[in-house]
């Protein structure tokens, strides 16, 4: 007993029905697809975020070391030039006692007689200091 403008109600109304859920599914995904986007790009800017971070500290890191090299190579420039100026003070008075030393021998040479062996042993003695003399010498070399 349904007359056809009730069929026809009918159908229209069951239509609306489905248009309904297929709107309500559209939402649904365009909502899904923002919100993968909104993660994407949260997850990309925390990526790149940290990257930056990376870097300032690697280059921070780099900075102090640089620092620190150059206080440690002027310390050790201090020092290999104290010692230097140590060495050759030490050289030096090494030398006047090696002198002295010399005129010392000249003199006992001219007055010994052939009995004493005093030359020898003063001889002896000079060549002693002559090798710490040399010794001293190369090892200002070597800090050269």
């Amino acid at each position: 007993m349904d007359t056809l403008i009730e069929r026809a109600e009918g159908i229209q109304a069951g239509r609306a029905a489905k248009s309904g859920t297929k709107s309500k599914r559209r939402t649904y995904i365009t909502l899904l697809a923002g919100w993968v986007v909104l993660i994407g790009i949260g997850a990309t800017g925390a990526k790149l975020y940290t990257d930056y971070v990376k870097a300032q500290i690697a280059q921070d890191i780099a900075d102090q070391t640089e620092r620190q090299l150059q206080a440690i190579q002027a310390d050790y420039q201090l020092q290999v030039n104290q010692l230097r100026d140590s060495v050759t003070g030490d050289m030096a008075a090494l030398q006047t006692k090696v002198d002295t030393l010399n005129e010392l021998l000249t003199f006992v040479k001219d007055s010994a007689s052939n009995k004493t062996d005093n030359s020898n042993q003063l001889y002896t003695q000079l060549n002693d200091v002559k090798k710490q003399l040399d010794e001293l010498k190369t090892n200002l070399d070597m800090l050269k």
